[in-house]
């Protein structure tokens, strides 16, 4: 396992990231259709895009899977050349930002499935803004490092620690388009909160999920 097919890998993640987000955005996440635009094969009440969330999650799970079994394999096969790195006390900070963006996301949820809109926008833009802190505060661990002569050559460790992390901040980053277009239509005048309860509620497991992988991202660098 090398890390050039690591690198392959995220690629095609992120292809496949950006095909099925545009199927996760569309209309029909909130407007239940007809028994005919149902797939055949899919039990009627079932939206697509929760299929298609299940889906998305099982290909993230491949690639972080991969990811973690080339770091592996590399660190134990080393010769001499794995330098283990002095991970930035920030990323604490950054691990407990992103718990707090999970749970005021799923506060979102519950406003919605109450009909609390006011307390559901609250709720749902200090999650994104905190979505956005910790990727800051991300790419200020990177400039720490890089400060510390860590660089993406410097050795395998570093290399690993740059896709790992750089790969997960692509991945909220994608969460966080759809987050926005979701506030879009949030203050949207005419728009009800059960219009918006599908919505909060699919972003709200990828949110969940995203903060599941990132611990298990931040143990194996702390481990190591």
């Amino acid at each position: 396992m090398t890390l050039s097919a690591a690198v392959v890998a995220l690629l095609a993640g992120v292809v496949v990231w950006v095909l099925l987000a545009t199927r996760l955005t569309a209309r029909p996440w909130e407007t239940p259709g007809s028994p005919e635009d149902v797939p055949a094969g899919l039990a009627p009440g079932v939206p697509p895009a929760k299929i298609g969330l299940a889906f998305l999650l099982g290909v993230i799970t491949s690639l972080f899977g991969l990811f973690l079994s080339a770091y592996w394999m590399r660190m134990e096969h080393a010769h001499g050349d794995w330098q283990p790195l002095n991970v930035p006390r920030l990323l604490w900070l950054n691990t407990a930002t992103l718990i707090l963006s999970s749970a005021l996301m799923q506060w979102a949820l519950v406003a919605a499935r109450r009909a609390q809109a006011g307390r559901m926008r609250v709720a749902w833009i200090a999650a994104g803004v905190l979505a956005f802190a910790f990727l800051a505060g991300q790419l200020v661990a990177w400039h720490q490092l890089q400060e510390l002569g860590y660089f993406v050559a410097s050795s395998p460790a570093s290399a690993f620690f740059y896709l790992l992390t750089g790969a997960h901040g692509l991945h909220l980053l994608g969460g966080l388009i759809v987050w926005g277009k979701t506030v879009v239509r949030m203050v949207q005048p005419d728009v009800e909160v059960i219009d918006l309860c599908l919505s909060v509620e699919l972003c709200t497991v990828y949110w969940h999920y995203l903060l599941l992988v990132w611990l298990v991202l931040f143990a194996v660098l702390l481990s190591t």
